[in-house]
């Protein structure tokens, strides 16, 4: 359980390693690359205003460090090192680009469980669930080593004899990735790895709550090799984010912005952008169905729920939201769920026995708290749950059941990003899709059949960019990750993850004869 890695001097504070050798009960020689500035232009630096915010461990309310909060003049600072950075990045090959980012997910593999520790510290993941995420974040960057020389062109059948024609692909420029909070890893290894591999340089901003993860990817990669300007990471407070977030959007060094997380604020970072017409990727909100039918496996599809809805303590966007299940199994699959639920275990999540978190903040604990209140005033039953776990922390709220569901009530209307689970009785295939498609959400959806007919024809009728059938857990970097109406715009992952980081260039050759 050691954790070492080159250590950058008069980069991190005594106050941090302190507070963070004390939350894991490590020696502070054993420390390793947590840093308390930003990565701008290769070099570890302070806002310009001097100022800082704090960093809280969301598990404990105690304070794990102090980073820059930067703002305007600091943000273009970094937007002007990735445009100078990008003229000699985008003209190595690609082949050189794919090797100095297979080095960058050696490290990452490397150093996988001291990365683990501190998503675990800042996002309050269980130790075990952090680990998976950053086997998943590794993969996107290990799967775009490779796609990086698998961006083709085209030759095209000239429709006149002296002409020829082809297609080409070349970086965008500058990309811009705002990342949540929910996911500090694999939401910036998802999108730069993409970006690094087409050519693009990188400005990323990451959640004000999740900061530490970013900076320790930084210093893995400037280890790595890859150079100065390249990827560049900007700290800001929830004050300042609005000016940095529209600076993102707006500078006209940036050529395009990807980002995940709100609905909201992604319509707002669209409307930013239109002023350049920037190249958008958006990965916003969910809402998404879990639908069990009758002829279902009620065990598998109760692992499945477990998984889906309560990873990361309900807090991702393709998590289950809406649990519709038919008449026939209802009660028993009610009964299963609830079992499995009240032996979920709370707590810090370098416990070894916890497999369930805090939320990330006081904001979303009241959001789930106000979804449940407004629910029981209208009607619902409280199968288990309900309250807050305060006797573990301030941050906690109980895995949580409810029954009795109207239309009218915030749990069947709204995302939760929380541990309530709701279920809904339904009698037929085309109530339940009905329901599942009555949202301006669409990112996942999921169910369970044994019915190969219904397989096939209720996966093409939800109205959501991903279905997993019979499965809880979807996400992969070998797949197309996104959604449809206002979940978002474009896809991560996959060989078309790298599509939204190039253009299409169109040459025509002339008088060849």
């Amino acid at each position: 359980m050691s954790l070492y890695i080159r250590v950058l001097p008069l980069v991190q504070s005594d106050k941090l390693l302190r507070m963070t050798a004390k939350a894991f009960k490590m020696d502070l020689k054993n420390l390793s690359f947590l840093h308390n500035k930003a990565y701008v232009n290769g070099e570890w630096v302070s806002a310009k205003s001097g100022k800082t915010f704090n960093v809280l461990n969301p598990a404990t309310g105690e304070l794990i460090g102090d980073v820059p909060d930067m703002d305007l003049q600091d943000v273009q600072v970094a937007i002007k090192a990735a445009h100078d950075a990008f003229p000699s990045w985008s003209s190595i090959t690609a082949k050189e680009r794919g090797i100095l980012l297979r080095k960058w997910y050696d490290l990452m593999e490397k150093n996988a469980e001291e990365i683990a520790k501190i998503v675990t510290l800042e996002a309050g993941k269980p130790l075990a669930e952090s680990k998976g995420e950053v086997a998943y974040g590794n993969s996107f960057v290990d799967w775009f080593a490779e796609e990086a020389r698998r961006i083709h062109g085209e030759v095209l059948q000239s429709p006149i004899k002296s002409k020829e024609m082809v297609l080409i692909k070349q970086p965008i420029g500058v990309a811009a990735l705002i990342t949540p909070w929910n996911f500090p890893q694999a939401m910036i290894t998802r999108k730069a790895g993409a970006a690094l591999a087409a050519g693009c340089t990188c400005v990323i901003k990451p959640a004000e709550d999740t900061p530490f993860t970013a900076l320790a990817l930084c210093d893995l990669a400037a280890q790595a090799g890859i150079p100065k300007g390249v990827i560049n990471v900007v700290t800001s407070d929830r004050p300042n984010a609005p000016t940095v977030g529209k600076e993102l959007c707006e500078s006209p060094l940036i050529a395009g912005l990807s980002f995940t997380g709100s609905t909201e604020v992604g319509k707002l970072l669209y409307q930013q952008c239109a002023s350049g017409i920037k190249r958008v990727g958006l990965e916003l909100g969910g809402n998404a169905p879990f639908i069990v039918f009758n002829s279902a496996d009620i065990d598998k599809a109760v692992d499945g729920a477990i998984a889906s809805k309560f990873r990361n303590c309900g807090q991702t966007c393709v998590s289950a939201n809406r649990f519709l299940i038919q008449d026939g199994i209802f009660d028993k699959f009610v009964e299963k769920l609830k079992e499995r639920m009240i032996n979920l275990k709370l707590g810090n999540g370098i416990q070894s026995d916890v497999n369930q978190g805090p939320l990330i903040n006081k904001a979303q604990v009241n959001k789930v708290e106000g979804i449940v209140k407004d629910a029981v005033d209208k009607g619902a039953t409280v199968v288990c749950g309900g309250q807050r776990a305060t006797e573990i922390g301030e941050q906690f709220y109980q895995p949580t059941l409810l029954t009795n569901i109207k239309t009218d009530m915030l749990c069947y209307l709204e995302e939760i990003f929380g541990p309530v689970a709701v279920c809904i009785k339904f009698s037929s295939e085309d109530e339940a899709v009905t329901i599942s498609n009555c949202t301006k959400r669409g990112l996942a959806g999921y169910f369970y059949s044994n019915d190969v007919t219904q397989v096939w024809r209720v996966a093409k009728k939800m109205e959501v960019g991903m279905v997993g059938v019979n499965e809880g857990i979807i996400s992969s970097a070998e797949a197309a990750f996104g959604g449809i109406k206002e979940s978002g715009i474009g896809r991560e992952g996959s060989h078309h993850g790298i599509e939204e980081f190039v253009y299409v260039k169109y040459i025509c050759f002339g008088n060849l004869q």
